[in-house]
């Protein structure tokens, strides 16, 4: 167990929160001086949590690291679409708690499933460098030489995004798209054993993370897809009061990655989006200048709002009265910054990024974001059932009926 007053100098054990995997039960056992860890209950979040468990062992040698794995609400449905499931938090509400509960450390999310609201008295210490975050398609074995805009028509194209789909119903209208859940290897043996699906649609992330590089058939760029708030980074939660630890992740935090998805994620909450309305972004950092691209559509792709934004990434000026102050410690900023710990010096960068997020989603509010984004919801709720949220609605001939959301 880590030491209760978060010196990790005497701690025995800093333990890693992650989703449990379907695949493997990882518990890496405690000695002396070990930092613990949990884990998702996918193979790819063990993965992921083990990428951040080697770079914590790469930054602090003296330490050890411990993963404990534990399932989500998320992870226990599989059968429903998640817009379906009604919750904000499915693969991190556990997690959470056991953060709270101090049965762990850290926890390791994908950062595009935390949301940008944290449950209070919990951080983001570290977002570390982001993966490529587009989207890819991974084609049947029937298909390989083909592409989405060479599949037949009435092709099935599974995907468990709303936004995912929003985008493609408008640029393919001739293809169909429906709900796959399961973890990334469930998902590849439901289209590669199947005749469901001809293809899938996943973040490029994850699938490279898993080795599978080779099975990618197309990358979606901005014009034809853009991707989640915060796809491709990883984010590393603690306790707000946990100094020593919020100190001890100060390695893993990438500069460019955190300024781009604090602007994602400043967007996202001013939007007032969620799972069940198709929000997207573009983001680039430069040496100089933080580009950000946002956009809104309806669930069935036939409205669609984009606009893009920049702000200068310059240091500020020394000689400015409002020069901020310089921090002595790495101090939490949680309400501006959506839960992402400001740190000495970058203050004023994240600062920018933020005010940058809020700024694009202010415009395509008044341009109509609004009306769009609660027609998506209402759209949603009406389907939700009213005696059982994780179940769905029967259709007419007693058929479930799924539709996609998030990006899972």
């Amino acid at each position: 167990m880590a030491s209760s007053n978060g010196n990790h100098t005497g701690a025995t054990t800093i333990r890693i929160g992650s989703r449990e995997s379907e695949m493997q039960y990882t518990v890496i056992a405690p000695t002396q001086e070990q930092v613990s860890s949990v884990s998702p209950t996918l193979s790819l979040a063990l993965k992921q949590t083990h990428i951040v468990r080697d770079a914590l062992q790469k930054a602090h040698p003296h330490l050890k690291f411990e993963i404990i794995t534990m399932k989500t609400h998320g992870d226990k449905i599989l059968n429903v679409a998640l817009s379906k499931i009604g919750s904000k938090s499915l693969f991190t509400k556990e997690l959470e708690i056991a953060l709270e509960e101090k049965h762990v450390d850290i926890v390791v999310h994908s950062l595009k499933d935390l949301p940008t609201t944290l449950p209070e008295g919990r951080v983001i210490g570290a977002v570390c460098e982001r993966e490529d975050p587009r989207d890819v398609v991974i084609m049947h074995p029937k298909h390989l030489e083909a592409s989405l805009a060479t599949l037949p028509k009435g092709s099935v194209i599974g995907t468990s995004s709303v936004r995912r789909a929003a985008q493609l119903k408008r640029k393919f209208p001739d293809l169909v798209f429906e709900s796959v859940r399961g973890n990334l290897n469930t998902r590849l043996r439901k289209l590669e054993e199947g005749d469901t699906y001809h293809a899938l649609i996943l973040a490029a992330a994850g699938v490279m993370r898993m080795g599978w590089e080779d099975k990618i058939s197309q990358y979606l760029e901005e014009d034809t897809c853009m991707y989640a708030v915060g796809q491709g980074a990883l984010a590393v939660e603690c306790r707000e009061d946990d100094s020593s630890t919020v100190a001890l992740l100060s390695p893993l935090g990438h500069l460019n990655t955190t300024v781009a998805v604090i602007a994602e994620r400043a967007l996202m909450c001013t939007l007032e989006g969620g799972c069940s309305a198709p929000v997207a972004v573009h983001t680039k950092v430069t040496e100089d200048q933080l580009n950000l691209q946002g956009g809104v559509w309806s669930l069935d792709g036939s409205e669609e709002l984009r606009h893009t934004m920049s702000t200068p990434l310059a240091e500020p000026d020394s000689s400015s009265d409002s020069l901020e102050q310089p921090v002595k410690m790495a101090k939490v900023s949680t309400t501006p910054y959506t839960g992402v710990v400001s740190r000495q010096g970058l203050d004023h960068f994240m600062s920018q990024a933020h005010n940058l997020g809020v700024n694009l989603a202010k415009h395509l509010l008044s341009a109509g974001a609004d009306r769009i984004l609660q027609a998506a919801k209402e759209q949603n709720n009406a389907n939700l059932p009213s005696n059982n949220p994780n179940l769905p609605p029967s259709s007419s001939n007693g058929q479930k009926k799924e539709v996609e959301v998030n990006d899972s």
